[in-house]
Order: C-alpha cells, then structure tokens, then sequence
C-alpha cells in the first residue's frame, strides 16, 4: 500500500519538475493567477474548512478557525501579491575595483527552485499549508503537500478543493498515516518545509538528507515568558492567557512557562487567573473553548500535570464555573497553572503544547536569562514590562527565533516579518522577503568585460610582476 502512494507521489514529483522545466521562468501573470486562486478557495470554502476543522477536533470554534485559519491566510496571500514583484527583481551587486569601470557587470537573480514539499501538522491544518503555499507559489514554483492524519476530514476536504482548483503539476495533496508522510519526506524535492515537533523534525532533516533536499523546519520548544518588576500583571495575565489557551494551548508559539519575580509570583498567576475567566466564564459548553485534538494528546498533558504533582509542584486549576470534568469525553481540560516546579518534572522537560502553564521565579532577572540560555533556543520569546533597559538586557543576552514585546503570539502574525526558529527550534523562515529567498535559488551572475581581465589582474600564468602587484594590493 505504501509502495503504491510512493510511487503516486513520484510520478506526480516528475510531472510536477517537467511541466515547471518546460514552462521555466514561470511568468509572473502565472504565480499571481495560483495565489489568486488559492485566495479564492478559502474565501468561498472558508465556512466548510472551518466546519471540518471544529468536527476533527472535537469541539474548534468556527470564528477562531475563521481568523487564524482563513482570513489570515487569505491576507497573507494579498500581501504576496503585492510585493511579489518586488521580491523577484534581479539586484545589481558591486564589483571589485577598477573591473566596474572596465565593463564587467554583477548581480543575483533570484529564481524558482522547482518543486516543493509542504509537511503540514493539525493543530492550525488550513493555515500552516496555505500560508507557505503563498510564497511557494510567489517565488515561481509547484508544490505537494501532505496534511496531517490527525486532522482527516480537514485534509481530505483540501485534498478535495485543492483537485478542484489546480492542476496536477501545479499542486497536488496527498493524504495518509506516518508511512506516508515518511515516504513524502524521503522524496526529491527541491525544498522541503516542515512544520511539527523537533522530534520529528530530525527524521525528516534525516530523511531530505539522502537526497541533499533544503528543508524549512518550523519546530516548537518551550517559548519562555519574562515578566518583569515593572510589568502591568493584570494586563500581562491576560495576554499570556490568551495565548496560552486559544486553541487549548496547542500552538507552536504559546507561552510555554512563565519566569516571574519572586515578590510578584502571586499577583502573575491572579492576572492569568482573572484573564483566563473574564475570556471564558465556562469550559464545557463554550464553543469558544477547543478541545485536545486526540485522546493520546490528552493523555500526555493530563501524565504532564500528575507528573507535576507527585513531584511537589502546586496545582492550581483555573475552572471559574467550577465544572466538572470527570465525566466528560469531550477532551476539554482546563488551564491548569503549575506553581513551585523543578527540573526534573516533565512539565519543565518536554514542550507541552497544550493548556498547562509552569510558573518559575527569579529572584534577579540575570537568574531567568542564565536559565533560558542553558536551556534550547525557543521559537518564541516574550518580555512584559516598561524597563527599557532590562528589556534590551533580555533581547540582548538571548536568542530566540521571533520576540513579541508586551504580548505574545503577536509576531507571527506579522506578514512583513520573517517567521522561524533557531537550532532546535527550527531553521529558515517564511514571512516576508525572507520567505520568497527561502523558496528561491539566489543565483548569481557576472559578466566579464571584452578585456582579459586574467592577465591584468596577474591571474595568468607565467606569473610575475603583474601577480606580485595584485597580490600587493590586495594586501594593502
């Protein structure tokens, strides 16, 4: 069975590279076209994406599906095609001293890569394969895309749309388990961009390797939050909770822990207590409130908390109807806040992905800046406060993949910034004009002038006194 969809998928890779080698350069009227397209399959499909997308999860709230899914993709879109052809000039580059005056000429072109390979994860389906598929398409290529198995009816309703709006060689999808996402990551692609766990991240660097295929990986890891003395807690409280809890914490930006001062470490859980109540009043029944995608994902975030408990840590349960959820298989599981943790918790070990908040102290921000860099870059970064300098002490002394200052989240949706992580985190980036060089092959090019410029630079044997005197210069 899984011989067959390889050998579905690579049929569909050659025909893919043939027509795009035929067609090369893909005209700019041709990429605007696919992302206009593309745009209009959300706008006239939001509605059911957003219906399946709630049915895959158990419970999603259509209208959060519709900002963070639809209309922020379909945006996305527009801001590609308005700096598109800008991004794809060709920029003029210098030359060395005196060959610009002689003729010589120098500058990049930056062209399509051919195909590329979109491994797409569950937790924001429509987003995370749409929005690379903008700037795939922008930057001139043809794309196959794997949705994740998680998310099925999500996936096979893009499977579905996306046959109905483009051809084969220009974009296809396939659907399946992790057999087929891992024979779609052993392909040759000309680039690969992965969204997913570090984990799983490595396997599929690993596998592009056999094939010297260039991979975007957009991983996760623990997103640290730095409130400082002179953070506004209330306020804070309720930005973190929002991010933290909006799609159940199930992002791969959400604040992973928060690192308070000692003094403070109350006043902060009462701010994410307050914020977290006056958003949802109730868990249950609110539509609002999404579920954990699978009971294996819940699972692992209920063993997270009972890990934390027998180890000491204070559990606190943010439920303000006080409703119970024992009785329930809807997988909804409320923020629960972590007070006094330690290292060794698996809270404080593992990305959590889900609606769990540890709570650290610090006694001098020196502390929580020391622990952040022992510790695997993050793909986020956020800092709370009024300090400016301590927050440039912060964003100075750390490295992080993206910063919001005063909120979290915020930073990946900005479409002019780029969007990455660092080491564990991730690598490459989308967003931006970094994200059309990221699907495009920066080619450069020179132009040598009608004079040989070999023997006048003493590059050309025999060498001597020309060479001597090139050497000298370049010395200087």
């Amino acid at each position: 069975m899984v011989e067959d969809r390889r050998a579905a998928m690579e049929a569909v890779l050659r025909k893919q590279r043939s027509a795009h080698h035929q067609m090369r350069p893909e005209p700019m009227n041709l990429r605007r076209d696919r992302i206009e397209r593309a745009i209009t399959l959300l706008k006239k499909h939001g509605d059911d994406l957003c219906k399946v997308m709630a049915a895959d999860f158990g419970n999603r709230s259509p209208l959060q599906s519709m900002i963070t899914d639809i209309a922020g993709t379909a945006n996305f879109g527009k801001y590609c095609l308005k700096n598109m052809d800008k991004w794809a000039r060709a920029e003029k580059r210098h030359v060395q001293f005196p060959l610009g005056l002689l003729g010589a000429k120098a500058e990049v072109r930056y062209e399509p890569k051919g195909v590329v390979g979109i491994l797409s994860p569950w937790n924001f389906p429509v987003n995370l394969s749409f929005g690379p598929l903008m700037q795939v398409f922008a930057a001139g290529n043809r794309a196959m895309i794997k949705p994740s198995e998680f998310t099925e009816k999500t996936s096979l309703l893009t499977k579905e749309l996306i046959e109905e709006y483009f051809t084969p060689d220009e974009c296809a999808v396939f659907t399946g388990g992790p057999e087929v996402a891992a024979a779609f990551s052993e392909l040759a692609f000309d680039h690969l961009v992965f969204t997913g766990s570090t984990a799983t991240g490595r396997k599929v660097m690993e596998a592009a390797s056999k094939n010297l295929v260039p991979v975007t990986l957009e991983l996760g890891g623990k997103s640290p939050v730095f409130m400082g003395e002179s953070a506004d807690f209330a306020k804070a409280g309720e930005r973190v909770a929002l991010g933290k809890i909006m799609n159940a914490g199930q992002i791969c930006l959400a604040p992973d822990y928060l690192y308070v001062p000692e003094s403070k470490v109350d006043e902060a859980i009462h701010g994410v207590w307050e914020g977290t109540a006056a958003m949802y009043p109730s868990l249950l029944d609110n539509e609002d409130y999404a579920s954990i995608v699978t009971d294996r994902h819940f699972d692992r975030l209920q063993a997270i908390v009972a890990d934390a408990r027998d180890k000491g840590a204070e559990v606190i349960e943010v439920n303000p109807a006080n409703e119970d959820f024992s009785n329930t298989n809807s997988r909804k599981m409320p923020l629960t806040i972590l007070k006094n943790v330690s290292e060794d918790m698996k809270a404080m070990q593992e990305e959590i992905f889900g609606p769990v908040l540890p709570v650290k102290t610090y006694a001098d921000i020196d502390e929580a800046i020391d622990y952040v860099n022992q510790h695997d870059r993050p793909l986020g970064l956020y800092y709370f406060g009024q300090d400016s300098s301590e927050r440039e002490k912060v964003l100075s002394k750390t490295i992080s993949g993206g910063v919001t200052v005063n909120d979290v989240l915020f930073h990946v949706s900005m479409d002019d910034l780029p969007f990455g992580g660092v080491g564990p985190s991730g690598m490459g980036s989308y967003h931006g004009v970094e994200g059309f060089r990221e699907f495009s092959h920066a080619r450069s090019i020179y132009t040598q002038p009608k004079i040989d410029v070999a023997k006048l630079g003493g590059f050309k044997p025999p060498y001597g006194a020309a060479t001597e005197k090139a050497v000298k210069t370049m010395m200087k």
